[in-house]
């Protein structure tokens, strides 16, 4: 059969173009034998036959609508992820470059589980691999509340550990052992019998995690999968993988800085817009609560080329630095770069400025970076990018306590955006004296509430002259 990696579209033939989705040589073959997962083989004959027994046709008005449980995980980036928690009997799937910390997220929040049984199954590490990163993050103040925790609320002993790869071994692992949580490291390393490919192919990671997802579904424990990403920057696997999971969870971040990021992608129980940022230590990840003073720098007195903007990421605002180096092109072709940036969005404001405001950037080089290593897609930066830009293009700096946020049309307005007041309360408390908002969020703001001076403009040259004069 084969199988196409972008959409999950099912062929007998090979096809170079894929008629669901129009992509180009995304076909993939993978052989199917005549038992596969598909039949339940490997799935405990207990819960193959509870769900025969138990599924039917049910009324929607005699299905119960509570509010699923959640499991807290200790971590308030992770549960505000996760939309509130970890919901029992869902699939998880978290994805990652490998070194980025993905085992290390997982393995500190099962430590902190003293209350859970948890299984972790390792297709990479050894025991005694685990055992050494698990005392790497727990320092020994850490051990021993943690011990007295397990003693006071005679919760299991231990995390569970096994060393396995087989699919049909580790449900056998999860009968015995009766676990809440179960997490597989990684998806890529595991394999079932009922498919006769190597691990890690297209086949046998969309039957494993085809076997999972009725196992959780069918009165199993959560199951956190943990899963790699290949060069195009997707996760490994057909794109059907990310279709049978209920939640996909994108860890990403430079190692070159400290910061990573957790972004839902994919969310049945919460919303996709949420983001958690984590600093990268020596005894493993610590949440961030506050990221916007580790975003911004305390030396940028009198530098040119620097603009604060006001963003906000799922219900969380943050003030982030937007830098900004325009130069005189060296070798007579501009150059345009950004990073955390979309470069095409760049080049429309470079447009803009050329076209409404008059300021010519053709003959010279452009580069942008957003400090920290983040990368920010929210439309509201787009004032403080122009504004970086045109400061370094003068030489001319932004006062320090100046906060910026706006979207900017191809007219050279500046459009409203969402959820103003919050980005104002951020800059406030940050003990900064003036930002710049679109006019249009004037009406729906009280300039009486704040301490902060507000300054409305309607254009991108308004916006310059309150900042330049």
């Amino acid at each position: 059969m084969f199988v196409c990696d972008n959409c999950g579209q099912e062929s007998t033939k090979w096809m170079g173009k894929c008629p669901s989705c129009g992509q180009w040589n995304t076909f993939k073959e993978f052989r199917v034998s005549g038992s596969t997962a598909q039949s339940g083989k490997g799935i405990p004959s207990t819960l193959n036959a509870k769900r025969s027994t138990s599924s039917r046709p049910i009324p929607l008005s005699e299905i119960k609508a509570d509010a699923e449980p959640r499991m807290d995980l200790h971590d308030e980036e992770l549960n505000r992820v996760l939309g509130g928690g970890l919901v029992p009997g869902s699939l998880v799937l978290l994805g990652g470059e490998p070194g980025i910390g993905k085992s290390t997220l997982v393995l500190q929040t099962v430590l902190r589980l003293a209350d859970k049984k948890v299984l972790y199954v390792s297709g990479e590490e050894s025991a005694r691999q685990l055992k050494m990163r698990a005392e790497r993050l727990e320092s020994r103040d850490k051990r021993v509340e943690r011990k007295e925790k397990i003693e006071e609320t005679e919760g299991p002993s231990d995390l569970m550990v096994v060393c396995d790869t087989s699919l049909e071994n580790i449900f056998q692992h999860i009968e015995t052992e009766q676990p809440d949580l179960v997490i597989i490291d990684s998806i890529q390393t595991v394999s079932t019998e009922a498919v006769e490919s190597s691990p890690g192919s297209l086949s046998q990671i969309r039957e494993c995690a085809a076997a999972l997802l009725k196992y959780a579904k069918s009165g199993g424990p959560s199951i956190i999968l943990i899963g790699h990403i290949n060069k195009e920057g997707t996760i490994a696997g057909p794109k059907v993988l990310e279709h049978i999971v209920d939640t996909v969870l994108q860890f990403e971040g430079d190692q070159h800085y400290l910061y990573r990021i957790l972004r839902s992608q994919k969310n049945r129980f919460g919303s996709t817009a949420e983001l958690g940022i984590y600093e990268m230590r020596s005894d493993g990840l610590r949440p961030v609560a506050n990221p916007s003073e580790l975003l911004l720098t305390d030396n940028q007195d009198g530098l040119s080329g620097i603009a604060i903007a006001a963003a906000i990421e799922g219900v969380r605002p943050f003030l982030i630095e937007t830098q900004a180096l325009v130069s005189t092109a060296a070798y007579g072709t501009a150059q345009r770069s950004a990073n955390g940036f979309d470069y095409r969005r760049l080049n429309m404001l470079l447009a803009v400025l050329e076209k409404r405001v008059g300021f010519k950037l053709a003959q010279k080089d452009v580069f942008l970076n957003i400090a920290g290593g983040l990368r920010v897609t929210d439309p509201a930066i787009d004032l403080a990018v122009i504004a970086a830009i045109l400061s370094s293009n003068v030489d001319t700096a932004i006062e320090h306590d100046t906060a910026l946020c706006g979207e900017v049309g191809l007219s050279g307005e500046i459009r409203p955006v969402s959820r103003i007041e919050q980005r104002i309360a951020e800059a406030q408390k940050l003990g900064f004296r003036r930002i710049i908002i679109p006019a249009a969020n004037l009406k729906a703001v009280n300039p009486h509430h704040y301490s902060i001076e507000i300054t409305p403009c309607r254009r991108v040259e308004d916006a310059f002259r309150a900042l330049f004069g």
